[in-house]
């Protein structure tokens, strides 16, 4: 079972967090942060993860820790739940509309940590979540889950159908990139031998 539990305690948050990859879309979370709390429960249903995450963060100070922990502790519970990594596709990408809006999401689980962000939100807020911070929360799970990530708005006009598109991408990428290839069953997805 590719399953994973995670606690992370620091002076700014506090996490618990469980991910089963084989899942069914199934989701219980907390974050104290609405809008982001939203993105995590279509990210679980459209991944067919299961996903449960409780946060408490210093949002008394700004949602900056709440948001990028929250990334680092996913990226944690991938890597976690992925273990060495032998039969899965390693990579995947989608590409969604979401109405007037169309984006794109490339995975690479290999390893090597990277990030390229491009979400066209022009806005400060959508619902209680400051934007800018959605990059900071995809750079905590690209470092901690060793992933490449690139996440791109091509274009439109509503900036939660923006992020919303994303996030649909990003659980679809993830769905196939960590997906196993009955054919690569016992072998790692590298002609190096290791990731």
């Amino acid at each position: 079972m590719r399953r994973a539990a995670i606690e992370r305690n620091t002076k700014e948050t506090r996490i618990r967090a469980t991910l089963n990859i084989d899942g069914r879309g199934r989701y219980d979370i907390s974050t104290g942060i609405r809008f982001l709390d939203h993105m995590l429960e279509l990210f679980t249903k459209h991944g067919a993860f299961d996903l449960k995450l409780n946060a408490h963060g210093d949002l008394d100070v700004d949602q900056h820790h709440t948001v990028e922990d929250v990334g680092i502790v996913l990226g944690q519970l991938f890597s976690k739940a992925l273990g060495d990594r032998k039969g899965i596709n390693r990579a995947g990408y989608f590409v969604l509309p979401m109405d007037e809006t169309l984006a794109v999401v490339a995975v690479d689980l290999g390893g090597r940590p990277a990030l390229v962000y491009q979400d066209r939100v022009r806005v400060r807020l959508v619902g209680d979540l400051q934007t800018e911070l959605v990059e900071d929360f995809f750079g905590g799970f690209a470092n901690h889950a060793g992933a490449n990530v690139h996440a791109k708005v091509l274009y439109g006009r509503s900036n939660h159908h923006k992020i919303e598109a994303i996030f649909k991408c990003f659980a679809r990428a993830m769905r196939y990139a960590c997906s196993r290839d009955k054919r690569l069953r016992d072998a790692l997805p590298s002609t190096k031998g290791l990731l």
